[in-house]
């Protein structure tokens, strides 16, 4: 959650995420464990609070339902967090709360059917074959794949149109995978504490050293042109991400994984506070997008004596004039200042939502 919030003031401070300096490479970069996180762990999630519930079919109606709260609030509430506008017809984006709604509403699906352990296996499938789900749309009549396409986009890219006014930041596939891979794992999380640790290390360094050796192998076999500005290091890490690629999801999901075990056992002061922001995603994630998006206002208008609401009307995808963009120590200051003003927020939500509130379960 911390990490992500990162990525998000480097949206309004104008620095592109394509930038070939370290500094900037690798702010962009650490921020990629955030999205497969929540989805690997929201079925891990969702694999825990079902084992609470009377049965499946109990998980599958919460699931569906918290599903399609999420994709309401990112074409209503998020979207304006963004952009401060209601211009639909401009702009309108299938962002990470689209991505992770509809995946959980057709998970629901998945997990009334199917054992967790038939679940992680789909899950894999669907990960390291994502590239089959290409080819349902081409088998098509030629007649009806322009208008199949515009819904299949959705769910994976078809590369044969845009969609004027909308961004599809997110398809669902490999995502789904992720989230049923996710849901699997939970047969090893309730393993006793040993045999956990010992497994999940295990499974991630495995899925590290095979990215190693895979993305390395490319590096060596494909040298970067003699105009490339990324040298090699960087180019092993530069995986795709829309969509995720399987290198992408090894990359990250592999130390996410491993790196469980010591989640587990964090204490202090730092633990305590990772552990309050994590009790509620939700409000923190709402909460930060029109905090950080006010406070680029303010930078502005001390900066340029405007506050340029213009630069932000298609945000997350933004344009800063390049002497106008942030630099990066601005940048992490205002990170900084954010998250200082959100854990009071956070924590008072928490004692809220400690009190078992019933409805409060879906925020």
């Amino acid at each position: 959650m911390l990490l992500m919030a990162i990525d998000h003031v480097r949206v309004y401070s104008g620095i592109p995420a394509g930038a070939p300096t370290p500094g900037i490479f690798f702010t962009r970069w650490i921020t990629h464990f955030c999205a497969p996180a929540f989805a690997f762990l929201a079925g891990t999630s969702a694999f825990l609070y079902g084992r609470k519930l009377v049965n499946r079919q109990a998980l599958a109606r919460f699931l569906s339902t918290r599903g399609l709260l999420l994709v309401l609030l990112e074409l209503t509430v998020i979207r304006f967090a963004w952009t401060f506008n209601f211009n639909y017809r401009q702009f309108t984006l299938a962002g990470v709360f689209w991505m992770l709604g509809w995946c959980m509403a057709l998970f629901a699906i998945l997990v009334r059917v199917f054992p967790p352990y038939i679940v992680g296996v789909l899950g894999l499938a669907i990960i390291f074959c994502q590239q089959l789900f290409r080819f349902p749309l081409r088998v098509l009549p030629a007649q009806f794949q322009a208008s199949v396409g515009w819904f299949w986009d959705f769910i994976y890219p078809t590369g044969m149109e845009d969609h004027p006014g909308i961004a599809i930041l997110y398809v669902l596939v490999p995502w789904m995978g992720v989230m049923a891979a996710g849901y699997g794992i939970g047969l090893i999380i309730i393993r006793d504490p040993a045999d956990r640790r010992r497994l999940c290390l295990w499974i991630g360094l495995s899925a590290t050293v095979l990215f190693l050796l895979i993305a390395g192998l490319g590096v060596v076999l494909n040298p970067a042109p003699a105009n490339a500005h990324l040298p090699p290091l960087l180019r092993l890490l530069n995986q795709q991400k829309y969509p995720a690629s399987q290198l992408f999801l090894l990359m990250t999901l592999g130390p996410i994984i491993s790196l469980l075990p010591l989640a587990e056992r964090a204490r202090g002061w730092l633990g305590d506070a990772l552990a309050t922001i994590g009790r509620v995603p939700l409000f923190y994630y709402l909460l930060h997008i029109p905090l950080i998006h006010i406070t680029a206002l303010f930078v502005n208008f001390f900066r340029e004596g405007q506050l340029h609401p213009e630069w932000y009307g298609t945000a997350p995808f933004t344009f800063l004039p390049p002497e106008h963009r942030w630099s990066l120590p601005l940048l992490y200051s205002v990170w900084a200042i954010v998250v200082a003003i959100l854990y009071p927020l956070c924590r008072w939500f928490a004692t809220v939502k400690a009190r078992r509130i019933s409805w409060l379960k879906y925020i």
